[in-house]
């Protein structure tokens, strides 16, 4: 159970740096309008992970300078691929729906519950409708390749 864990918590961090990728891809191909709309619909101006890192650091008395922020924004960050690898990794042998599509339904739940419902939910993003279409199907395709990454990447390591 605890090489599950730790397999999938590396899967899930080296999927995380996939997805990175992919969605700056795309984000550097749109125009520039969608991007500002995107911006504009954000909280303090500011990525989720970002607000994230701001209400903890307030929550915990906490003063970092700019490097340290950015470290721990880049620390939850590859966490949120982590945590959630670990349990996939965990959970895809014992409940095969977990593993559905090789990832692609764990990648879509991701997508669907933390971008679409609960970083609204906790007020770290605005509301759904408040970003372009463009926005919604970019972390969908970004989440996609991560569900799917991560199911090849605990493979691997399970050599």
């Amino acid at each position: 159970m605890l090489a599950d864990l730790l397999r999938g918590a590396l899967a899930g961090t080296a999927a995380t740096w996939l997805m990175d990728l992919v969605t700056t891809a795309l984000l550097q191909g749109q125009a520039a309008e969608v991007t500002a709309r995107e911006e504009a619909a954000r909280p303090n101006g500011k990525h989720a992970v970002e607000n994230f890192v701001d209400r903890l650091q307030a929550e915990l008395s906490l003063t970092l300078d700019e490097r340290q922020r950015a470290i721990a924004v880049q620390v939850v960050h590859y966490g949120l691929g982590a945590a959630p690898g670990a349990l996939y990794a965990l959970l895809r042998r014992r409940l095969p729906l977990v593993g559905a599509g090789r990832g692609l339904l764990y990648g879509v739940a991701l997508w669907a519950v933390n971008d679409e419902y609960l970083n609204t939910a906790l007020g770290l993003a605005g509301p759904p409708d408040a970003y372009p279409l463009e926005t919604h199907w970019r972390g969908l395709v970004g989440h996609a390749v991560l569900g799917v990454a991560t199911d090849v990447g605990v493979d691997l390591l399970r050599g």
